[in-house]
């Protein structure tokens, strides 16, 4: 089997292992970077869900590099694009004008950025890149992982590869059970953490919802029909343990309020029924000066989409492989319900107008090439966040908890999709947080870090620590983290238990625009 070798060893080329492989490279270090699919990116691109990100990320809340590439974005479409003198000269564009981001935009557009984010280091040769490659064995002695081997899908290719570090961005942990490291997957019981919302009893096999999304545009007269999808019977009769209606309803779960459920419709009106075609749309038309859309493109990532029939790790994988289909399925079922069966608000049924935009996702069938995962294993961590670290209900007056061994910053909501055994779902309001070095820290292994959403939080605290700017910035951290191991001969351990190491990893951080706390204001 051939070998590879490099300083840092990056598995997952979500946003996580994005930023981990270019934070890396930028601090000298030689970097291997894999990716599952052909497309780096992850939730931004491949997964194809926008950025979901808080009030404050035009000023504050983000590390540069994330900043960077939210500029970027809209350079480019500045750059390339015939948008209308008003888009060009507003500082916030948003090319989508979705209202759940403030950047709402095409994955290939950022597919775009990120490559060119890398090519200084992949031309050069600091960072190579494998594509299609997925772990699938890792070799360790005593508390060190001596190398991971990866797997080229389609040809069956092995490669192993060995280094001083190794980050774990794959969407799920996949590396962690391979490797040894000690991990918590699903839900644990609220007597182990001691949380308000955690479950009453651990079930490992207990996650959030995934989501196949699919991109689709809305073409007025147009009739694009699919063939009906071969589980469209089951979803269409489908009814979610918290509700008295099908699945594939205008009446959903509340996302703020689990215990109830929400009317949404199809398009913007004037009702005050709140609209999803615009919540992830990412293509709004009227910015350009040519037509160059037919109609508005979204994203669909709805909660008639949520998947939580079934966990796809953790479990054989013909049960993955079931739950990955019917994840598909439902997918397409909401597709072909929305084009043939759902109410309009003028009593007819069905917009057969909904085309879907394979085109958009670089895929044929419109579906992502692969689903969103929210939850992933998560390390057994030196310090594990939980909900008494962030929910306003349990600080109460007391506001952000401040961590001496910060690494980022980041907010967002407790927004716990409904799971897969108790179908439970949580929204809790939290104040700015901050991302404490012992939660990047396993609590034996030494030179295996996690890179994006397996740091060591809870199932509940998972919910506001997954999402895109706060991934990329766990990214960032951990790759500097190895290569500040690498350049001091010492260990991230050693790290957050000296000082003069934590002081000094802490103001590399900040020389390359990590901000560690929130302004007492925020």
């Amino acid at each position: 089997m051939e070998k590879r070798k490099a300083d840092v060893i990056v598995i997952g080329g979500g946003l996580g292992g994005t930023a981990s492989a270019l934070a890396a490279a930028k601090a000298g270090m030689k970097v291997i970077l894999t990716e599952e699919t052909d497309w780096l990116g992850g939730q931004l691109t491949s997964q194809g869900v926008p950025p979901d990100e808080h009030r404050w990320i035009e000023s504050f809340g983000s590390t540069a590099g994330y900043r960077e590439f939210r500029e970027r974005v809209r350079a480019y479409y500045r750059d390339h694009y015939p948008l209308t003198e008003e888009a060009r000269n507003n500082p916030h564009l948003n090319p989508g004008k979705g209202w759940v981001s403030r950047l709402a935009h095409e994955p290939r557009v950022a597919l775009q950025v990120l490559e060119n984010m890398l090519a200084p280091y992949v031309n050069s040769g600091r960072i190579t890149v494998l594509y299609e490659y997925k772990p699938v064995a890792a070799e360790t002695e005593g508390d060190s992982v001596r190398s991971v081997t990866v797997e080229q899908r389609g040809t069956g290719r092995r490669l192993e590869l060995t280094g001083a570090y190794f980050l774990d961005a794959t969407e799920c942990g996949d590396v962690l059970p391979l490797a040894g490291v000690e991990f918590v997957m699903g839900a644990e019981a609220s007597s182990e953490t001691g949380e308000l919302h955690a479950a009453r009893e651990a079930d490992p096999l207990d996650m959030q919802s995934i989501t196949h999304v699919f991109a689709a545009d809305y073409v007025e007269g147009g009739d694009f029909t699919i063939e009906r999808p071969e589980m469209y019977d089951y979803w269409k009769a489908y009814i979610p343990s918290f509700s008295t209606l099908p699945l594939l309803n205008w009446n959903a779960i509340d996302p703020h309020d689990s215990t109830r459920l929400k009317e949404y419709t199809m398009f913007p009106n004037d009702r005050g029924v709140v609209s999803l075609w615009d919540y992830r749309q990412i293509v709004d038309p009227s910015i350009y000066t040519e037509p160059l859309y037919e109609g508005p493109v979204t994203l669909v990532n709805w909660p008639q989409n949520d998947y939580y029939v079934g966990p796809i790790y953790g479990v054989s994988e013909e049960e993955r492989e079931k739950h990955l289909h019917g994840a598909r399925q439902l997918s397409l079922s909401l597709l072909y319900w929305l084009q043939t069966e759902a109410p309009r608000p003028d009593g007819g049924r069905g917009y057969p107008g909904v085309r879907p935009r394979g085109d958009v996702l670089g895929t044929e069938d419109g579906l992502a090439k692969a689903p969103y995962i929210r939850e992933s294993r998560r390390i057994k961590a030196v310090y594990t966040i939980t909900e008494n670290d962030v929910s306003m209900e349990v600080r109460g007056e007391a506001g952000t908890l401040r961590y001496e061994d910060s690494v980022g910053v980041g907010s967002y909501a407790l927004d716990l999709h409904p799971t897969t055994v108790t179908q439970r779902a949580i929204y809790i309001p939290v104040y700015p947080y901050e991302i404490p070095l012992g939660a990047l820290l396993p609590i034996r292994v030494k030179n295996l870090l996690p890179a994006c959403k397996n740091i060591g939080t809870t199932q509940v605290t998972n919910g506001c620590y997954r999402l895109h700017p706060t991934e990329w910035n766990i990214g960032e951290a951990a790759g500097y983290l190895a290569a500040y191991a690498v350049l001091n001969d010492c260990r991230p351990h050693d790290v957050r238990e000296e000082a003069n190491h934590l002081r000094a990893y802490q103001e590399l951080l900040v020389r390359h625009g990590v901000e560690l706390h929130w302004p007492e204001e925020k």
